[in-house]
């Protein structure tokens, strides 16, 4: 279900392309928003939180990561009034990276204010990562679907676009079937996060930014 897409039945958009119709799209009337993220190292200079955390000062990386909290509240705000329901399952490798060690305190701020966020281990997918990893993908209601790409660097890239509804709706019920096996988030971090020693960064080179 998420181990390959059909050759030759996407768009490729720049990030700039992306972000626009993206936009568009999500206030077009559609009714969820699902996203699975998958890898382990991003970067996202010009968000403090982060500059913070590859500049190797954990303790103001965590205190950093409250300053979106109202722009959290006011997207779930936003969603809210358009009637879509946003569900994002993001997955963990261990060791844990660094930077998902430190992006899970900022989604921690985000499942505060009410957004709807999994943990899943990635040992338990193996059985669908046999020939590559999970796809990074956002779906938007049964009307398009993205595969975000991303430079060597992990630089927001932009994404493969996808409009074939049945492709859309197969992924939807592998992302479903994913989510299920899923565990809540405060569980999964409180047991696997919390005890952590802040994260060895030096020496992280920087990036474009990107959209936690």
């Amino acid at each position: 279900m998420f181990d390959s897409f059909p050759a030759g039945v996407s768009e490729r958009m720049d990030r700039p392309t992306y972000h626009e119709d993206f936009g568009r799209v999500y206030t077009s009337g559609i009714h969820f928003l699902n996203k699975l993220e998958r890898g382990q190292h991003f970067e996202e200079r010009g968000f403090a939180s982060w500059e913070a955390f590859a500049a190797g000062d954990w303790t103001r990386a965590v205190s950093l990561a409250e300053e979106r909290r109202a722009d959290y509240a006011q997207e779930l705000q936003k969603a809210a009034r358009l009637g879509i329901s946003h569900r994002r399952l993001r997955v963990v490798e261990f060791p844990v990276t660094p930077y998902v060690q430190w992006e899970l305190f900022v989604l921690r701020v985000r499942v505060d204010e009410g957004d709807d966020i999994k943990l899943l281990d990635a040992r338990k997918i193996r059985d669908i990562e046999k020939d590559r990893p999970a796809p990074e993908v956002v779906i938007l209601g049964d009307v398009v679907m993205y595969e975000v790409v991303y430079d060597d660097e992990g630089n927001a890239a932009g994404a493969n676009r996808f409009t074939e509804r049945e492709l859309i709706r197969e992924t939807s019920s592998g992302f479903d079937a994913l989510y299920e096996r899923a565990e809540e988030f405060h569980e999964f971090f409180d047991r696997e996060i919390l005890p952590l020693a802040p994260p060895r960064v030096s020496g992280m080179r920087t990036g474009a930014p990107g959209a936690r």
